[in-house]
């Protein structure tokens, strides 16, 4: 049985804001940069100096972050490349020379995995042993983040948070992609990339939200399509717990383990980043935060019997993280819905999507 104990974890402090001068100037290969996390990303090494190229499909719908906040503003180049294709990912990789890589491509959407089960495996598992393949031999990159996912592990069910040393499993094939993933990534550490002084660590984040997340079969963009259609919600799994997080709070860590990677390799391997164990909330819950922001938004409640398995309950254990980098959430799950849904009406209004992200950064990197 798997225990937690986080009253002793002395370790509270907030994730450090990204380093400025670390940062500027740094060849950064950043992977997925068309996609909403990616995006985010993208734009803030931007603004923190770093040389960035993207590597990524084109967005999959409309609209999307990636157009709306011009994220190829600033980018040293933007590649439209399908990780699945090996030469061209050794090709890239070969011509840029990263110092950093920061791979976040991926098939993401547990329903979608469902839909596409070969398409998702050949992606996230295949696509990573491609990136990480291309990096062998490479000796100017020095530091390897590969962004997986909170459910990574064998989900049982239980009342405990997840550890990093917790069984890897997956019910569907999302999620079993992404823990094979998490094998794929310990392998090439190990065996090729420790060896010649590339640190390789991978993130399993928990659930985020932020503003330009318009993907399908997502609590908050579904929750925004339903309001801005006068529609009602339809929710699936009102009772499931995740460990929801504003979309900064994870691309924090990421920028601040490669920092901290740089300098002491030794701290390569698996970490979790999230809210603290007891902090997961339920979807019930968040919606509820939402409606306060959007009181015109109905809700309805679909037959759980009709729709493919989902994890009922899921949480992270964090303390590795906050004890050994430093990085714990700023802000709080009512700031972050809040923020969130203030992001969707200020954009529907008109407002310009960059700015509002440049300006969710600011407001987080100043947050006590």
């Amino acid at each position: 049985m798997n225990t937690t104990d986080t009253a002793t974890d002395t370790a509270s402090a907030a994730t450090p804001p990204p380093c400025t001068e670390f940062w500027r100037g740094k060849r950064v290969l950043l992977t997925g940069h068309s996609g909403f996390k990616g995006a985010w990303l993208a734009l803030w090494l931007t603004r923190l100096g770093a040389q960035v190229t993207g590597l990524s499909l084109p967005p999959a719908a409309t609209p999307n972050l990636f157009t709306l906040a011009r994220v190829d503003d600033g980018l040293q180049a933007s590649h439209w490349c399908d990780i699945r294709d090996a030469q061209a990912v050794a090709a890239l990789i070969q011509h840029t020379r990263p110092q950093i890589v920061l791979h976040l491509a991926a098939q993401a959407l547990v329903r979608a995995g469902y839909a596409e089960p070969l398409a998702t495996w050949a992606t996230n598992v295949q696509g990573t042993a491609h990136v990480l393949d291309a990096l062998r031999g490479q000796s100017d990159t020095r530091v390897a983040v590969v962004v997986t996912t909170d459910k990574v592990y064998r989900n049982r069910e239980w009342p405990y948070p997840y550890r990093e040393d917790d069984a890897l499993g997956g019910h569907d094939p999302y999620s079993a992609s992404k823990a094979a993933c998490e094998l794929v990534t310990a392998s090439y550490r190990s065996a090729f990339l420790q060896a010649q002084g590339l640190a390789v660590a991978s993130a399993r984040a928990g659930n985020v939200m932020g503003g330009g997340d318009w993907a399908q079969d997502r609590l908050i963009p579904d929750a925004v399509r339903a309001w801005q259609a006068g529609q009602a919600l339809q929710l699936r799994h009102p009772q499931a717990t995740r460990p929801w997080q504003h979309v900064i709070e994870p691309l924090a860590a990421y920028l601040h383990l490669a920092e901290r990677l740089w300098d002491q390799p030794q701290l390569a391997g698996a970490y979790n980043f999230g809210p603290l164990p007891h902090e997961a909330a339920s979807v019930g819950n968040v919606i509820k935060m939402a409606v306060s922001h959007c009181p015109a938004m109905g809700i309805s409640y679909q037959n759980n019997s009709e729709q493919p398995h989902e994890a009922g309950w899921l949480a992270l254990e964090t303390a590795h993280a906050r004890q050994a980098l430093g990085v714990a959430p700023r802000w709080h799950l009512e700031t972050t819905v809040q923020r969130t849904m203030a992001w969707y009406r200020a954009q529907a209004d008109g407002a310009d999507a960059r700015a509002l992200c440049l300006a969710d950064l600011a407001a987080w990197e100043a947050a006590a």
